[in-house]
């Protein structure tokens, strides 16, 4: 009989970007995969190839008879599914998801990917999802991390067990999919760009000011932002503010895509002044593609940038030290540019090639089935 191996996430558009290859992987070794998400217009996609099923998840906030119908619409779909293991990924599926595994007796392995706003600004809610994780995860069979920062601090806070973690290199890169590209630039331009969703906590108005600095000494450079606008969280930058730096001329606002290979391939460096990360998927992608990297040096994004190497690390909330950073990484000759990429490209197909997730992903079902 062929085991069931379910995958749960926020949204449809997080499986498709990101699990589709894990999800297929899984499949060619003789599990029958199955989705379990919000339905968005991904959602047909992933019928295209697999069973899916839509379940409601409120990523807006923390309501309590919101978040209540979620953990019974997981409890009445798991036992009508009864699937062998359940792949649970963001906050949500993890808790609610782990909460009705655990009522009706079915393994688990749970991916933190990043312990986001929630955990950065410390407060009632925090301690409310504290208590949630230690309960969720207290029957998990597995934890995956994507930094040890993330594993240590929820061991330090008896959240989950060590025996129970493992580190993963992030979500995993498809290094042929991401492979470097030589591009034609006019002479005389230079681009940064920052991928992220517009949140406050993703640094985005450290790079602004710092993009003011920049454009006193270097009027040419022109600096980017691509990402969604109206994310529904605290800290998401508003439509009037972004108005506000594109009039100034201080940034040149993106949009959203599906194909953020084109605007990697487009721009010279990639900026990345986070708070706090996973491992940010866009620095991976970056320097897979062989581009330099300026990010802060906090957890998550420290593990993708060699100081000097293939990047920069930046002060966190400091647009001063991510200016400076920025003038150094424009006096570089295309050279040490170039060689800075070269380095990057090495270490993603060293460290965070996504044969290396799946792998560890096999190896933890077999076992635990």
């Amino acid at each position: 009989m062929t085991r069931k191996i379910v995958i749960s996430l926020n949204t449809s558009w997080n499986i498709y970007n990101f699990r589709l290859n894990l999800a297929k992987s899984l499949k060619d070794s003789g599990y029958e995969v199955i989705f379990v998400a919000p339905y968005d217009q991904y959602s047909e996609k992933l019928k295209q190839e697999f069973e899916y099923h839509d379940l409601y998840i409120n990523n807006k906030g923390t309501h309590p008879k919101q978040d209540l119908k979620t953990l019974i619409e997981f409890y009445k779909l798991y036992q009508k599914i009864k699937p062998d293991i359940v792949l649970s990924y963001t906050i949500k599926p993890i808790i609610y998801g782990n909460i009705a595994c655990r009522f009706l007796g079915i393994k688990t392995i749970n991916n933190i990917s990043g312990l986001g706003t929630v955990f950065i600004k410390q407060g009632l809610i925090t301690k409310i999802v504290k208590l949630l994780y230690r309960y969720s995860l207290q029957k998990s069979s597995k934890v995956f991390f994507q930094n040890s920062d993330d594993r240590d601090l929820f061991v330090e806070n008896r959240l989950v067990k060590l025996n129970k973690c493992d580190l993963l290199p992030g979500s995993g890169i498809d290094i042929n999919k991401f492979t470097p590209v030589s591009t034609q630039k006019k002479d005389g331009t230079f681009i940064f760009l920052l991928i992220a969703r517009m949140l406050w906590d993703k640094g985005v108005g450290e790079y602004v000011e710092a993009a003011k600095i920049i454009k006193q000494i270097y009027p040419y450079v022109t600096f980017q932002l691509l990402g969604s606008l109206d994310a529904v969280n605290k800290t998401a930058i508003t439509q009037e503010q972004m108005r506000s730096w594109t009039d100034d001329g201080l940034v040149e606002y993106l949009g959203l895509t599906d194909d953020v290979k084109m605007f990697i391939s487009d721009a010279d460096c990639i900026v990345l002044p986070s708070y706090r990360e996973g491992t940010p998927r866009s620095l991976l992608e970056s320097a897979s593609m062989a581009k330099p990297i300026i990010t802060t040096n906090v957890p998550g994004c420290r593990e993708v940038v060699d100081n000097g190497i293939n990047g920069y690390l930046c002060n966190v909330k400091d647009p001063e030290d991510l200016a400076h950073k920025m003038e150094k990484m424009l006096n570089l000759s295309p050279q040490e540019k170039m060689k800075m990429g070269t380095e990057g490209r090495q270490k993603i197909v060293r460290e965070f090639d996504e044969k290396i997730v799946i792998s560890k992903y096999l190896n933890a079902i077999k076992e635990i089935l």
